[in-house]
């Protein structure tokens, strides 16, 4: 029996009792290990019932909302919701879950307070573009606070993933996220792009992020470092916190500034970040200088294999440019500097992805059939043979 339990894409409209109940007649929620809804659209009656179903689950370790409240009415989200995550409360096989692409908004937020408060053996939590704004961003992350501060003495928290981008967080969050951030200190991968936040928020969000020491992947795309925000990133660097890190992203976030190098360019060229494979700085307002410093370090970083710096203040022909691509290319590594690259890569990855299916597909044919399958084989052979010759004698 199937341990998934899955709905995802179908875009069902799931309005009542017996319309979710007609999917799940038959599953056996005992033995289910993840669930997939995202891309439903679920009403108060048919979330009451799947809420009664997660009540029964006893090995679910992830499940899967996201998206699933698409037409509904503010009225009719919060109801919903906290029949879902009332019946999530206690699950301690749970390790994940996502709730991105749904409506909350700071108004519907509240339910999901009592389980993520509790959520013990959570690790993954996925909340991305669900319009939290700075009073739900604060709400959440509260809550998370809550769930570090429930720990018993000595006792580590298992959070590892926070994803939270697109929800408008702004400033008036970040201290609460910071604080939560800083309690659970087991981070490794911290997603938080396009909210808004700026100089004072990125502050306080970086001094919570830097008591994670096993952070690994850190994203904050798109929100506004400037110089005081720079300058308080760049101190941890310079201390050496994070030093898994592997995938930085600060595209889009204003930390170069004209005839000055970046602090925080500066400090990665300290080189003690030697796990780093991926580099974003992508529209950063960077100059020749930025580029050549690193281009000195690049020796440092021995699996950089990746720096995407599109759209900064140089030409592709600019020494600095033409130091990194080249520091960069002798370990196998990469500079890429126009969207032409990222298309050509993409549709290099698709070819290649579609000759490996090729090659899986051919591979299969070429399995030898067994004794049962060989007669059939043949005959199958034998049909294809006649239909093509009669095809032809019609076409004459």
């Amino acid at each position: 029996m199937s341990t998934v339990f899955s709905l995802l894409g179908q875009g069902l409209k799931l309005d009542t009792r017996a319309d979710i109940e007609a999917h799940l007649a038959g599953v056996d929620p005992t033995v289910i290990e993840e669930i997939h809804l995202g891309g439903n659209t679920i009403g108060v009656e048919a979330a009451q019932a799947l809420a009664e179903f997660l009540a029964k689950t006893t090995q679910l370790r992830v499940a899967n909302f996201a998206d699933i409240f698409t037409g509904r009415l503010i009225s009719e989200i919060p109801l919903a919701l906290s029949a879902i995550c009332d019946a999530l409360i206690g699950k301690y096989t749970l390790v994940e879950i996502d709730l991105s692409d749904n409506a909350f908004g700071g108004r519907s937020v509240d339910p999901l307070v009592p389980f993520l408060s509790t959520a013990r053996s959570l690790q993954v939590l996925k909340l991305n573009n669900n319009g939290l704004g700075p009073a739900g961003g604060t709400v959440i992350a509260d809550a998370l606070l809550a769930l570090a501060n429930s720990l018993e003495a000595g006792q580590k928290s298992n959070l590892r993933t926070i994803i939270c981008g697109r929800n408008r967080l702004e400033d008036g969050s970040a201290e609460a996220w910071a604080a939560a951030l800083r309690a659970h200190g087991t981070l490794q991968e911290v997603r938080m792009p396009q909210n808004g936040i700026r100089m004072a928020g990125i502050s306080h969000l970086v001094g919570g992020l830097a008591a994670n020491a096993d952070l690994h992947h850190l994203d904050l795309q798109d929100n506004t470092f400037a110089e005081e925000g720079s300058k308080r990133m760049a101190a941890e660097l310079h201390q050496g916190s994070w030093p898994l890190l592997r995938q930085l992203n600060l595209s889009d976030c204003v930390i170069g500034d004209e005839g000055a190098v970046s602090p925080i360019v500066e400090a990665l060229a300290k080189g003690l970040h030697t796990k780093l494979e991926i580099l974003q700085l992508q529209n950063d307002n960077l100059e020749t200088e930025a580029f050549s410093l690193l281009a000195g370090v690049v020796d440092r970083f021995p699996k950089l294999k990746r720096v995407e710096a599109q759209w900064n203040e140089v030409e592709e022909d600019d020494e600095g440019v033409v130091a990194l691509h080249n520091a960069l290319r002798k370990q196998g590594g990469k500079l890429v500097m126009n969207d032409d690259e990222e298309e050509e890569e993409e549709e290099e990855e698709e070819a290649a992805a579609a000759e490996e299916a090729a090659e899986e597909e051919a591979a299969a044919e070429e399995q030898p059939a067994t004794s049962a399958e060989a007669p059939k084989s043949i005959a199958d052979k034998a049909t294809d043979a006649l239909a093509d010759m009669l095809e032809k004698v019609s076409i004459r």
